[in-house]
């Protein structure tokens, strides 16, 4: 299509504490639940990239309301050091429809973290803060072929854009791998007809350190014409992969790699870890 000169569009958004209520909750796997979340906090709301994330306010364990966060001119306000915290956590807009006014988002369900259990335990009529997105890194639809790879916590984006190609780009070609538990995590992706989708199972193994993705991507040769690629994952899992990403040849601003969690770290600051990142 002779777009490889095409550029990576930036939206900023109002940075805007919303506290909203669950109205829905669906397992969709044995491991993974859907929750949808409305109220008028909603108003205004804006997503328009498949990997637009926001910040999940959580309740203290106990509470009925998260502790929200405080703006000023350069962003969050630190709290009193001796007064309740924010809790805070990284997660992507799976859905959203502004004219039924909700907001999906996608949980891993396990007992170790503030955010598994609370969506665990979730029912209609909970509380939840919801703070960005900040902005959207508007990818062009009209690439030849795309690349789109990750594990659970990638699981939200890569859906989301296969639906969104599924509408905007139905005859894109697309090579998918994604990394789950086993079998019964997989999900039914609306996708376009063109679409390898290929589930990697960790067989009870815990998530990353498998080296899963990096083995299915190094078997990956770019088609022809114009692509872009898409990873997320675990951040030593990465590593490899950005090399090889590098070796391929492409195009620098036509793809991207996201450490979005590190094993042993709590709330991983994905942003912090940029893809020119240098590695040995």
């Amino acid at each position: 299509m002779g777009i490889a000169q095409q550029e990576i569009r930036v939206l900023r958004y109002e940075l805007r504490p919303r506290l909203l209520q669950v109205t829905r909750v669906v397992r969709i796997t044995p491991r993974t639940t859907r929750i949808t979340l409305a109220g008028d906090d909603l108003d205004g709301f804006q997503t328009n990239d498949y990997a637009d994330h926001v910040k999940l306010c959580f309740p203290e364990p106990g509470a009925e309301l998260p502790t929200m966060p405080t703006l000023g001119e350069r962003g969050i306000v630190p709290p009193p050091t001796d007064g309740p915290q924010p809790i805070f956590r990284d997660y992507t807009v799976r859905r959203f429809d502004p004219e039924a006014g909700e907001l999906d988002i996608d949980f891993v369900l396990h007992p170790h973290g503030i955010a598994g259990r609370w969506a665990t335990d979730a029912v209609p009529g909970a509380r939840l803060g919801v703070l960005g997105p900040r902005g959207s890194h508007l990818v062009p639809n009209d690439f030849d072929w795309y690349l789109l790879a990750g594990d659970e916590t990638a699981l939200p984006a890569i859906g989301r854009r296969l639906a969104e190609l599924a509408e905007l780009h139905p005859t894109a070609r697309v090579q998918a791998f994604v990394e789950v538990d086993g079998p019964a995590e997989e999900q039914d992706l609306r996708r376009p007809p063109d679409t390898r989708l290929t589930w990697l199972h960790r067989g009870g193994a815990a998530a990353g350190g498998r080296e899963l993705l990096h083995e299915a991507l190094s078997a990956f040769t770019t088609p022809a014409g114009a692509g872009y690629v898409w990873v997320a994952g675990e951040s030593g899992d990465l590593k490899p992969i950005r090399r090889h990403l590098r070796s391929l040849g492409l195009n620098r601003r036509h793809y991207k790699v996201d450490g979005y969690w590190k094993r042993g770290v709590v709330n991983h600051d994905h942003h912090a870890e940029d893809d020119g990142d240098a590695e040995a």
